[in-house]
C-alpha cells in the first residue's frame, strides 16, 4: 500500500469495511463530506470571500494560499506530512487573526465560535477513546493529538492515567483545549457581545453554558469517568444548543449554510 494515492472517488460498495485509506479519503480529501479537511478549507475560504471587506489582507492571502495548496490526492506514505501541513496552515490562520484583529464585536463572535468548536472536538475525542476501550488510542496518544502531552506532564508530574487525562482535558482551567477552558471562554465572549449579561440579564446560550460549566466544575471526576461517553454526549448536545441559541438571537434570518460546490 505504500505509495498508493488516496482521495475521494475510490470505488467502494455500501457495507464494505473501512480501511485506513478509506478514512483518509473521506475525512481529508472528500470535498462533499461536511466534516472533511478539504470541505473545511474550501468553506473557510468562501466565508472569507463573503466577508472580504472586514477581514485583513493577510488573512485573505493565507486562506487563498491554503486553498491553492490543498492537494487533490495524497500518497499513503505522505499522510503524516499532509496532516502536519494542515496543522501548520491552521495555526498560521489563527495567528494572523489573533495578531491583527481588533477586539471588537466581530472578534468576540470569532472567539465564541472557536471556543464552542474546541469544546465539542475535545468532548468527541474523549468519547471516542472511551468507546474504543483497549483497541483505541492510548491516553498519551490522545493528549498528543491535542498538543497537551507535555502540558499534562508539567501539571500532573506523572505519566497520564485515564483519570488524570480525562481531568486534564475536561476541567483544567489553564490548558486551552480543555472543555472547561473553552466553556469559560465562550461565556466571556457572550458577555463581550452583550455586556448586559454581566449584570444579570442571562440569555439562553449563557444558561446552557452555565449549566454544563457547573456540571464540570462540581461533579467528581471519578463519576464522570465511569459514564464518560454519556457525559461527553451531554457536552456535545449542550454546545450544539448554545450554538443554535446564538444563531437564533443574533442571526435569525441566516439559514444553515449549504455549500453547493461553487468554483472557488
Amino acid at each position: 500500500m505504500s505509495g498508493a494515492a488516496v482521495g475521494h472517488g475510490d470505488h467502494r460498495r455500501p457495507g464494505d469495511p473501512l480501511g485506513r485509506d478509506d478514512v483518509v479519503a473521506m475525512l481529508a480529501m472528500d470535498k462533499s463530506h461536511a466534516a472533511s479537511i478539504a470541505h473545511s478549507i474550501a468553506s473557510a475560504r468562501e466565508n472569507a470571500r463573503r466577508a472580504r471587506e472586514i477581514i485583513s489582507t493577510d488573512l485573505w492571502e493565507t486562506l487563498n494560499h491554503t486553498q491553492t495548496g490543498m492537494p487533490r490526492r495524497i500518497a499513503s506514505d505522505k499522510t503524516h506530512q499532509f496532516f502536519r501541513w494542515v496543522r501548520d496552515r491552521s495555526a498560521l490562520a489563527f495567528g494572523v487573526v489573533d495578531s491583527g484583529t481588533s477586539r471588537d464585536e466581530a472578534w468576540h463572535f470569532f472567539s465564541l465560535g472557536s471556543a464552542l468548536e474546541s469544546a465539542d472536538m475535545t468532548a468527541r475525542l474523549l468519547a471516542t477513546r472511551s468507546l474504543a476501550e483497549i483497541g483505541g488510542p492510548s491516553w498519551t496518544t490522545l493528549l498528543r493529538s491535542c498538543g497537551g502531552y507535555e502540558a499534562h506532564l508539567r501539571s500532573h508530574r506523572a505519566v497520564p492515567t485515564a483519570n488524570s487525562a480525562v481531568e486534564f482535558l475536561l476541567v483544567d482551567r489553564l490548558f486551552p483545549r480543555s472543555v472547561l477552558f473553552n466553556v469559560l471562554r465562550a461565556e466571556e465572549c457572550l458577555r463581550g457581545i452583550d455586556p448586559a449579561i454581566s449584570f444579570g440579564s442571562v440569555d439562553k446560550a449563557s444558561r446552557i453554558l452555565g449549566r454544563i460549566r457547573s456540571e464540570l466544575e462540581f461533579r467528581p471526576i471519578d463519576d464522570i469517568v465511569v459514564q464518560l461517553p454519556e457525559q461527553m454526549e451531554e457536552v456535545q448536545a449542550a454546545v450544539s444548543q448554545a450554538s443554535d441559541a446564538v444563531r437564533e438571537r443574533y442571526f435569525p434570518s441566516m439559514a444553515m449554510p449549504i455549500w453547493t460546490g461553487e468554483a472557488l
